[in-house]
C-alpha cells in the first residue's frame, strides 16, 4: 500500500449533470487508523464512499483501496472491504441470526461456518439475546449494530461507515462509538463519514472537511482548532430584545462578525486573549444596562472551524430519510 495508506483518492471528479458532487477531491487514510470525512448534507461524502466501495465510477481520478486499483480490480477490492450505509440495510422479516447467516452464505461460506460467524458477531455486538427475534422488533440502535455486524462477516481489513449513527439517540450513538473503537483497536482501517462534529472529534485520527465537492480543510481535530487563533466568548443576554444592541456594542472586540441568535439572546464573539477580554465585555454591557444571563469562555470547536471556513455552521439536525441507495437524503450527492 502506497506510503502506508490503505485508502487513496487522488483528484477525483464526479458530476451528475450540472451538479459537481466531487470536484477534484483527494484524500488518504492511514492503515489501521480512522479518517473522518466531515461535511453537511450534499457535500459529496456518500458519492466518495460509493466510488471507493466500487459502487460508482468516477468521471476521472485515481482511486486505490488496500493497494488495489478500484477501477481495474473491483472484485478484489470487494473481497477486503466492508460497508455500512447511512441506514441499516437488514431484512426486517428475518431474525438477526438469519440476516448474518445469509450474508455469510453470500460470501460463499459453508452453512456451518456462516452459523459460527453469525454467533461470533452476535456476541461481539451484544445481540445474542435478540438473535432469534425478527429484526422488525429491534430498536434503531440494535438495527445499526446488526448492520455493522453484517459488514464485518468477511473480516474486512478496511471498513467504510457512511454516517453510521444517523437517527440514533445519544445513548445508542455512544454505544456505537465504543463498538467502532474496538474494531479499530483490532487493526481495521476505517473511513467514517459524518455530519456530527462530536463524532469526528471522538473517533477520527485525522479529519478531512468537505463541502460542495471540495476538500476545504484537513488535519487532526486539534490541528484544525489550533489554526483558529481565537478564543470564543458565549454570552446570553437576559433580555433577548437587547441582543442586537449587545452585538453592535461588542463587535469591535471580535476578530470576526459576532454570531447572534435574537430568539435566545445569544451572542458569540471570536476574540484574541479571551481571558483578558471578559472584563471588558462585562464593563461595556453594564455601561448600557444590558444584563448578562450567562457568560462562558471556551476554545474553538470543530463547528467554529467549519463556520470560519464556509461561513455557515454545519447541519447537525436529524432529517427523515428518503428512499434510495444508502437511504440518501434527497439533497445528498
Amino acid at each position: 500500500m502506497k506510503n502506508g495508506h490503505a485508502i487513496i483518492a487522488e483528484n477525483v471528479y464526479k458530476h451528475f449533470g450540472e451538479v459537481k458532487a466531487l470536484d477534484g477531491v483527494s484524500i488518504a487514510a492511514e492503515t489501521g487508523k480512522v479518517l473522518g470525512l466531515l461535511g453537511p448534507n450534499g457535500a459529496g461524502k456518500t458519492t466518495l464512499v460509493r466510488i471507493l466501495a466500487t459502487l460508482l465510477k468516477p468521471d476521472s481520478g485515481v482511486v486505490s483501496v488496500g493497494g488495489i486499483d478500484v477501477l481495474r480490480h473491483k472484485q478484489q477490492v470487494r473481497e477486503i472491504i466492508g460497508l455500512a450505509g447511512q441506514y441499516a440495510a437488514v431484512d426486517e422479516i428475518l431474525t438477526g441470526r438469519e440476516n448474518l447467516i445469509m450474508v455469510g452464505r453470500l460470501y460463499h461460506m459453508s452453512h456451518q461456518r456462516a452459523k459460527e460467524r453469525a454467533a461470533e458477531l452476535l456476541a461481539q455486538f451484544a445481540l445474542t439475546d435478540a438473535a432469534d427475534r425478527s429484526v422488525k422488533t429491534y430498536s434503531g440502535g440494535m438495527r445499526r449494530r446488526l448492520d455493522l455486524a453484517a459488514s464485518m462477516v468477511a473480516r474486512p481489513s478496511i471498513l467504510f461507515l457512511d454516517e453510521p449513527t444517523t437517527g440514533l439517540d445519544a445513548r445508542a450513538r455512544i454505544a456505537m462509538w465504543e463498538t467502532i473503537r474496538e474494531l479499530v483497536s483490532d487493526g481495521t482501517t476505517l473511513l467514517l463519514t459524518t455530519q456530527y462534529l462530536e463524532e469526528a472529534d471522538e473517533l477520527a485520527d485525522r479529519i478531512v472537511v468537505i463541502d460542495h465537492g471540495h476538500v476545504i480543510a484537513e488535519g487532526t481535530a486539534d490541528e484544525l482548532k489550533a489554526n483558529m487563533a481565537a478564543d470564543f466568548i458565549d454570552i446570553t443576554i437576559a433580555d433577548p430584545a437587547q441582543t442586537a444592541a449587545a452585538s453592535a456594542l461588542l463587535g469591535r472586540l471580535s476578530t470576526d462578525s459576532p454570531q447572534i441568535d435574537d430568539q435566545r439572546g445569544h451572542v458569540v464573539l471570536a476574540v484574541e486573549s479571551g481571558a483578558q477580554r471578559i472584563a471588558e465585555v462585562v464593563r461595556l454591557l453594564d455601561s448600557e444596562a444590558i444584563h448578562i444571563a450567562e457568560l462562558n469562555l471556551r476554545r474553538p470547536t470543530l463547528n467554529d472551524v467549519f463556520l470560519s471556513i464556509t461561513g455557515e455552521a454545519i447541519v447537525e439536525e436529524e432529517v427523515k430519510p428518503k428512499r434510495g441507495f444508502f437511504g440518501r437524503r434527497r439533497r445528498s450527492a
